[in-house]
């Protein structure tokens, strides 16, 4: 071995040399396989990435994103965990049709071929999957499970089937839930959305709107704030009033909800949505031609057209009156566009004074407005500006004097007294539309027959199985391709056995990446979605590492399934994922990577050039986690040679062998501080400093060697072999090749991570004299190499500071390691 070594240090670090040679070797080697044993008495870590989606190979967004993801699973795996890190893909979908008709291929064929792409480079990326539980959602042995997992929704009257106007994507030729739909645009081409009356499928997440907020508690400080915030916007708690209005001519009140039951005195009209079924009910019938060339001109417009400040309201008249359940007063009823079918009942109390859209309405129409909100401004009928604020009660009878809270309360308890209205909360959060009008998907389990209706798909009838359909035209044309396929949809009623016809639309594509986490935990399982068992042994999720664009859609989805699976009795927990980690975009450039734009970065480019394991390291290096990175400010051949620098302190340490005794107490010193900072810097997500403390440690060893009795001193040995393994969880090809290097048997994956000795921590203090404005404030000791970041959060938190600082902002912190740190208000 010492004359090998000896050879090898005379040698130039090759990183491709090292990958060819290690990926042959690890494939036979199995190393991250998760154990299902009970009596396997390990701690279990379950830690899961976002499954990619099979668009092609992978892109730089995915390195950084896995970079991360595998760092830290590799941790847990040499601190003796048994880990379940899993991979699959998310396979159903519309990038895949489209591209496969732009191709004149197959949806299948152009995603298997992509999958087994991504899965090559997975393994050149040297990710620590278990690969024994890989999945994709197109198979028919997982889709299987969206079916009986929609028939057990539809049981629970989950998932239900209505008639109304829907988001339409006239360019993917498909409805889009509200999640899917950005600033009027589909989420997926950008094109603008449009609305259409359809009869879709749905799924009724708005049972669950409250749990879903309530649970979000346990979340702080374990999910971003961000995210937080975003799921709770969406969702959209207000609390108010269910008010009754009577429409003359219609036997049954409408209720309408409001935020604001106290300006119920300042109502002076009724508005309905153009289109919904309300409007059509109530109209006269001599206006109802007016009211259908009306909605004709409302169906071209997108919700954030319709709900724009800046945009003039239009509306007809119905010819009809709603009765102000406070004044006893008639009020005329308008179909309007401002007014969107979804919220509420699709109806709204006016209060033109108090609300600029209804105030731009009345006064577009001639319609009075009444002030009963005194706030001190100037009339909004002379001024043509709402007064929205708070205020004392004015012209409102009971309540005139009170203060909004005490108006609220007043005016709700009267109203539930004449049994007219009731306190209520009402969500912005709509139910789920899952019905997609396109091919690439799982089949809905439903049959229509004429005599029993709908009927379910018996369990025992499962899978529904996707029609191949190859060589037959999928361009959408309005309606699911699968309509055409009539030996397919025509079928036998599971009930009485005529004639039937399945359902042509397939499911929304969350649908397959609300639970299939779940499914990873015995992928094989053929009795049900998962086996219970081994889901209440590895859930919920430990850490979920992902992009934060997913906050909404997925992560809601995802929480709503495992609530229902709760009540169902499937699951022991409500939260999927205990932790969360969003990473960052990279961008070049300043700007997003687009061929477009002469910005896009190839990723096998990149690796072919410097080598997967200087292209994790610059991802992780460049910034925490969750910060953006610019790679035209990246510098891997900076990595490359820092992972020479190691490879050739192994190789040294391993050709000279090891000296008696312990050698250098210094780089002793350095090298279990290094290890007691590193656990904790990983522990914490901190991986861009922990990686910077192995270069300092790679420095150190060096100027031991240089300064001292060479590599054979037993310090330098033992820092070569705590670098190799702790540069593995970053660096793994050569890492690998160090531990080799340094006399180990393969692999360093199944070395122990080092414990450090608390004897070699202790350091001597130093004073570090904290000012702000210049002035002396406190004192800290602090270890003379303390680093600036480490020193800048040590002051911000001292007693004398917080203090001096008595809640204002901090402008700036000058940090001058380990003596001074001057803080700067804002």
């Amino acid at each position: 071995m010492t004359a090998d070594s000896a050879e090898r240090a005379q040698q130039h670090y090759d990183p491709r040399e090292v990958q060819e040679k290690w990926l042959a070797r690890w494939a036979a080697m199995d190393l991250f396989r998760a154990s299902d044993d009970p009596a396997d008495i390990r701690p279990r870590t379950y830690l899961l990435d976002m499954f990619p989606y099979p668009s092609g190979d992978l892109h730089m967004g995915h390195a950084e994103a896995y970079a991360i993801a595998d760092t830290i699973a590799r941790y847990w795996f040499l601190r003796g965990h048994n880990v379940l890190h899993p991979i699959g893909w998310d396979a159903f979908g519309l990038p895949a049709e489209n591209a496969a008709i732009r191709n004149n291929s197959h949806p299948s064929d152009w995603t298997y071929a992509n999958i087994e792409t991504q899965a090559a480079s997975f393994r050149r990326y040297a990710v620590s999957f278990d690969w024994s539980r890989r999945l994709q959602t197109c198979d028919p042995e997982y889709y299987r499970w969206n079916q009986w997992l929609f028939l057990r929704f539809y049981e629970r009257g989950l998932a239900y089937r209505k008639g109304g106007y829907v988001n339409w994507c006239p360019v993917d030729q498909t409805v889009l839930a509200n999640e899917q739909v950005i600033a009027g645009h589909c989420e997926r081409c950008g094109a603008e959305v449009t609305r259409r009356l359809l009869t879709q499928w749905y799924f009724k997440i708005t049972e669950y709107a409250e749990r879903l907020l309530a649970d979000m508690a346990p979340l702080e400080g374990h999910w971003p704030d961000r995210v937080l915030l975003m799921q709770r916007n969406w969702i959209g708690r207000s609390e108010g009033a269910e008010i009754q209005f009577v429409i003359e001519g219609r036997d049954e009140p409408v209720t309408v909800f409001t935020t604001r039951p106290d300006t119920l005195f300042g109502a002076t009209f009724f508005v309905v949505a153009a289109d919904s079924p309300l409007a059509g009910e109530i109209c006269a019938p001599e206006l109802r031609g007016q009211l259908a060339a009306y909605l004709s001109q409302v169906s071209k417009l997108t919700d954030i057209e319709r709900q724009s400040a800046d945009r003039e309201k239009t509306g007809v008249f119905l010819g009809r009156y709603a009765v102000n359940p406070a004044t006893g007063e008639r009020m005329p009823v308008w179909a309007a566009d401002y007014v969107l079918p979804d919220y509420g009942t699709g109806a709204i109390m006016a209060v033109p004074a108090h609300d600029q859209r209804d105030l731009d309405f009345a006064r577009t129409y001639g319609l009075p407005v009444r002030v009963v909100v005194e706030t001190g401004e100037p009339d909004p009928a002379e001024t043509g500006v709402a007064t929205a604020g708070d205020g004392r009660l004015v012209n409102s009878g009971p309540i005139d004097g009170l203060d909004k809270a005490a108006a609220i309360a007043r005016i709700t308890e009267i109203l539930a007294g004449q049994g007219q209205g009731r306190a209520a909360v009402s969500y912005r959060l709509r139910d789920w539309l899952v019905s997609r009008q396109r091919y690439w998907g799982t089949p809905i389990p439903i049959v229509y027959c004429e005599g029993c209706g709908e009927v379910p798909v018996p369990d025992d009838q499962l899978p529904v199985v996707l029609p191949d359909l190859r060589g037959q035209d999928l361009v959408p044309k309005g309606v699911s391709p699968l309509a055409a396929a009539s030996d397919w949809v025509n079928t036998e009623c599971p009930k009485c056995g005529g004639a039937a016809r399945r359902d042509t639309d397939t499911m929304d594509t969350f649908v397959d990446s609300s639970w299939y986490f779940l499914r990873y935990c015995s992928p094989q399982y053929e009795h049900g979605p998962f086996d219970v068992q081994a889901v209440r042994r590895w859930c919920p999720v430990d850490l979920y590492v992902g992009g934060v664009e997913h906050a909404i859609l997925h992560l809601l989805y995802a929480r709503f399934f495992v609530k229902v699976l709760f009540d169902m009795g499937m699951l022991d927990f409500v939260e999927p994922f205990t932790r969360q980690l969003n990473q960052g975009h990279v961008i070049n450039q300043g700007r997003a990577m687009s061929k477009s734009l002469g910005n896009g970065v190839d990723l096998g480019e990149q690796l072919a050039a410097h080598g997967v394991d200087a292209i994790r390291l610059t991802m992780i290096f460049a910034s925490p986690p969750e910060d953006d990175i610019d790679w035209a400010d990246m510098n891997p051949d900076a990595m490359v040679r820092f992972l020479g620098r190691a490879w050739r302190l192994a190789a040294e340490a391993g050709a000279a062998g090891a000296g008696a005794g312990t050698g250098d107490t210094e780089l002793r010193k350095v090298t279990h501080r290094t290890i007691d900072e590193v656990t904790r810097l990983v522990e914490s997500s901190r991986l861009n400093v922990a990686v910077a403390r192995l270069m300092e440690l790679a420095s150190a060893a060096r100027r031991a060697i240089d300064a001292g009795p060479g590599p054979a001193d037993p310090a330098v040995r033992e820092a070569a072999e705590t670098l190799a393994i702790l540069l593995s969880i970053f660096a793994p090809y050569t890492a690998e090749e160090c531990w080799s290097l340094l006399g180990h048997e393969p692999s360093v994956a199944r070395a122990a991570w080092p414990s450090a000795d608390p004897a070699l921590l202790v350091q001597e203090l130093v004073t570090c004299v904290v000012q702000v404005n210049g002035k002396v404030r406190d004192r800290l000791q602090v270890p003379p190499g303390i680093g600036e970041d480490d020193l800048r959060e040590l002051a911000l938190a001292a007693p004398g500071v917080i203090r001096a600082l008595a809640g204002a902002r901090v402008r700036a912190v000058i940090v001058r390691p380990p003596r001074l740190v001057n803080i700067v208000p804002a």
